[in-house]
C-alpha cells in the first residue's frame, strides 16, 4: 500500500502497547483509549482508498475493497462474537476492531533494496494475520503455565490451567478460582469477590477470622456501599440464616449481575476462601497481550500459521 500510511500505522503501536499493559494491571482500560485510534483508522482508510482509486498505488479496486470487507465486516466482529460467549474481554473486542479498521492490508516497510519486513509471507487480509498470529500465542499459555508448575514440583491436569495463589494475595489478584482444583463446582471471578468485600465493608481477612459470624447476613453492616466494578483498589486488601454470607442480598443489590455468578456459588466459594491456605486460580491474561505481540510479529516477521504450515510441507 502507500509507504507514508503504512508508517503512520506504526504510530498504533504505543498506544496497543500502553492498553495490553493497563489490561494486565488492573483489567480495565478505558473506553477513550480507542478513540485515537479509530479516527487514525478512518483516516488513513480513506487515504488509502483515494490512492487505490486515483491509480497512485498497484492495487486493483475491487481487490482493496474485498481486503477491507474481510477485515472489517468478517474479523472484527468475531471479537463481538467471542466477547458474546466470554471468551473475550470489552477492550479484546475493541481492540480487534479497531486493529481490523487500521489493517485491512498487508503493511510493508523497506528498511534497505534487500530487506523488507514483514519478511515472509502473510494473509493478503493482514488483520486475520494478526488474529490468528494471536490465537497461537494465547495457545502458549498453557504450556508456560505447566512449566512453571513443573518447576515447583506441581504436575497434575490442573497445572496446565492455573497457578496456587497464598489467600492474603487473592484479593489483589486477577483471574478466576480453578473450579476442581478447589472443590467447587464452578469458579468464581475474582473480580465479584472484590465487590462482595467492599459491598460488606469487610476484608477476607476478617471474614476468615470469624468465618461461623460472616455467614450470618445478621453481620452485614446495615448501610452498605456501592461494590463498584471488582477492579483492583491498591489502597484496600481487598438477617436470616437462609442466606448464609448474605449472597443472595448482594446479587440483588447489583441486580444479580456479578459476572456470572449465583448465589450457592458465592456461598460455595466464600466457604473455600475462609477455609484454606492456597487456592488455585486462573491467570486471566487478556487477549489484549497476545493480540499485541501478534501484531509485533505480524509487522515484523508476518504469518506464524504459515511458516508453520510451510514447515510440515503443508502449503
Amino acid at each position: 500500500m502507500n509507504a507514508l500510511t503504512d508508517l503512520l500505522r506504526l504510530l498504533s503501536l504505543p498506544l496497543f502497547g500502553w492498553a495490553a499493559v493497563r489490561d494486565v494491571r488492573t483489567r480495565r482500560v478505558p473506553n477513550r483509549t480507542w478513540l485515537p485510534l479509530l479516527a487514525l483508522g478512518v483516516a488513513l482508510l480513506a487515504w488509502d482508498g483515494s490512492s487505490v482509486l486515483r491509480g497512485t498505488v498497484p492495487l486493483d479496486a475491487e481487490v482493496f475493497a474485498l481486503r477491507v470487507v474481510i477485515s472489517i465486516g468478517i474479523v472484527a466482529p468475531l471479537g463481538l462474537l467471542f466477547w458474546r460467549v466470554g471468551a473475550f474481554g470489552g477492550a479484546d473486542a475493541k481492540a480487534l476492531a479497531v486493529l481490523c479498521l487500521l489493517f485491512p492490508s498487508v503493511p510493508l516497510y523497506r528498511l534497505s533494496n534487500a530487506l523488507v519486513l514483514p519478511l515472509a509471507e502473510t494473509s493478503p487480509v493482514f488483520s486475520l494475520t494478526v488474529l490468528t498470529n494471536a490465537a497461537l500465542i494465547g495457545g502458549t499459555i498453557p504450556l508456560l503455565l505447566f512449566a512453571r508448575n513443573a518447576l515447583a514440583g506441581r504436575v497434575s491436569v490442573v497445572s496446565f490451567l492455573g497457578r496456587p495463589v497464598h489467600w492474603r494475595e487473592v484479593p489483589a489478584t486477577h483471574g478466576r478460582l480453578l473450579a476442581g482444583a478447589n472443590g467447587l463446582e464452578r469458579g468464581l471471578d475474582l473480580d465479584t469477590l472484590r465487590m462482595y468485600l467492599r459491598w460488606r465493608e469487610a476484608s477476607l481477612e476478617s471474614l476468615r477470622a470469624a468465618p461461623d459470624r460472616s455467614r450470618d447476613p445478621a453481620s452485614l453492616p446495615a448501610e452498605r456501599p456501592a461494590p463498584g466494578d471488582g477492579s483492583v483498589d491498591p489502597l484496600t486488601d481487598g438477617g436470616e440464616r437462609a442466606d448464609p454470607w448474605g449472597a443472595a442480598a448482594f446479587l440483588d443489590a447489583i441486580d444479580g449481575d456479578a459476572y456470572g455468578t449465583t448465589p450457592a456459588g458465592l456461598r460455595a466459594a466464600l466457604d473455600t476462601l475462609v477455609s484454606r491456605g492456597r487456592l488455585w486460580v486462573t491467570p486471566g491474561v487478556p487477549f489484549l497481550v497476545p493480540l499485541f505481540i501478534g501484531l509485533c510479529l505480524a509487522l515484523a516477521y508476518g504469518d506464524l500459521l504459515y511458516a508453520a504450515m510451510g514447515a510440515l510441507g503443508l502449503l
